[in-house]
């Protein structure tokens, strides 16, 4: 079934500073929707993005920084078809251990941070410790 094909969706767009996110279309290029708070402009989060409560600080520190490097909450292909949402980390203690993994592993955060085990280099769920025997 195309969930994204037959109708234009609007995208969740976030304002971090705020913690707040509203659902807008798509504006054109080089345009951005003004923060309605702020009047910063708000980061497009995705189709998939699920906005924590804006009482949990920490949970919007993770949002902040996922959608900082340049991620967004997709998880669909541009028709809606066949792929579950992608992994982004939900806690602190993930963030942690995926910024740990890029400094160790000397790899961009963006790749880390898309990765569901911080231990793997390839994205796989098999461990570090097997790949290097």
């Amino acid at each position: 079934m195309c969930f994204y094909a037959m109708t234009s969706y609007k995208l969740h767009h976030a304002c971090t500073s705020c913690r707040v996110s509203f659902k807008r279309h798509a504006p054109g290029q080089g345009v951005h929707h003004p923060c309605p708070n702020c009047g910063r402009p708000l980061v497009c989060a995705g189709h998939d993005f699920a906005p924590p409560p804006r009482r949990d600080v920490h949970a919007w520190s993770v949002v902040a920084a996922v959608l900082g490097e340049g991620l967004r909450y997709e998880g669909r292909s541009g028709c809606g078809c066949g792929r579950e949402p992608e992994y982004r980390p939900r806690t602190r203690a993930e963030l942690r251990a995926r910024r740990l993994a890029a400094e160790r592993d000397g790899l961009p955060l963006s790749e880390t941070l898309i990765r569901p085990d911080a231990s793997t280099t390839d994205g796989s769920s098999s461990g570090r410790r097997q790949s290097l025997s």
